[in-house]
């Protein structure tokens, strides 16, 4: 019987996202609120000599074109082989439900998931703060997607702490299916740096989860309209709807979100932005606490 070991990727949301320096190196320095909902992509891994990747899910067509050697899920792979001294390959298959280059880390999400995947088909004996590393080699966002629980995010991504407590809610994730660069929309940033500002104190509910958030930003926002001016309109459309306690933009975007209190607030909201505009991409999904 053909040992299968899958693992859910689970889409990352950034609350907020502060941008408050940028190194030397170009780097730039983030003060962020990360949380994670209760849908994503699925990485599926078996044992084989080589290594290989299959694509399929709803939106697997978007990414036929980076399915070569340089995918980050074959990269993960290869970087905890060479890093664990694994000589075998493994054959995997990644469900795509996210959409591509989209702010809610996809990619990032799909790296981590492979990376927990191997550590069990192949039993490695492989510390937190270990895989955290190999996980950063790969990129900035990869670290938090291996915590997959609400973090404060801070440095260029490797500065991860428990966030307080969050109360149960609900988000509504719509992307317009206009993919945006990540180094773009960070080259295209302008304006003053902005201060930390991670929460402290738990909030009571998803309103007082708003009102926190409210007194914060995303600050990749403006330089995403202006590279993607149909951010704007998803802005709009999701603040239209009722109950809608607060809309940002995740990550660099495309990808905007709504945050409601329960369920039937925000599957009601996503059925009327998806009425609205069959093109884009919609989801309601609760909080993963």
């Amino acid at each position: 019987m053909t040992m299968v070991s899958a693992v859910e990727a689970p889409a990352k949301v950034n609350l907020y996202l502060h941008v408050t320096g940028k190194r030397a190196d170009g780097y730039h320095l983030l003060d962020s609120l990360v949380v994670f909902v209760g849908m994503g992509d699925t990485v599926a891994v078996e044992p084989a000599p080589e290594f290989s990747l299959s694509v399929d899910g709803p939106t697997a067509a978007a990414l036929m074109v980076d399915v070569g050697d340089d995918n980050i899920v074959l990269r993960a792979a290869r970087l905890l082989a060479g890093h664990a001294g694994v000589t075998a390959g493994a054959r995997i298959t990644l469900t795509k439900r996210l959409p591509v280059a989209a702010g809610i880390g996809g990619g990032s999400a799909d790296a981590a998931a492979t990376l927990r995947a191997l550590v069990r088909l192949w039993g490695l004996s492989i510390s937190e703060s270990d895989l955290r590393a190999v996980g950063l080699r790969l990129g900035a966002d990869v670290p938090v997607c291996l915590r997959g629980r609400p973090t404060a995010m801070a440095g260029v991504g490797e500065r991860l702490e428990a966030a307080p407590a969050l109360p149960p809610a609900w988000l509504v994730l719509v992307n317009p299916r206009r993919p945006l660069s990540t180094p773009q929309v960070f080259k295209a940033r302008s304006g003053d740096f902005s201060a930390p500002a991670p929460l402290t104190e738990p909030p009571a509910d998803a309103r007082a989860l708003a009102v926190a958030l409210a007194a914060r930003r995303n600050d990749l926002t403006p330089a995403a309209i202006a590279l993607e001016p149909m951010v704007a309109d998803v802005l709009a459309t999701i603040a239209a709807q009722p109950d809608c306690l607060l809309v940002r933009m995740s990550g660099s975007g495309a990808t905007c979100f709504g945050l409601f209190g329960d369920r039937p607030a925000a599957e009601t909201a996503a059925a009327a932005v998806s009425a609205s505009q069959p093109g884009w991409w919609v989801a309601a999904a609760p909080l993963l606490d």
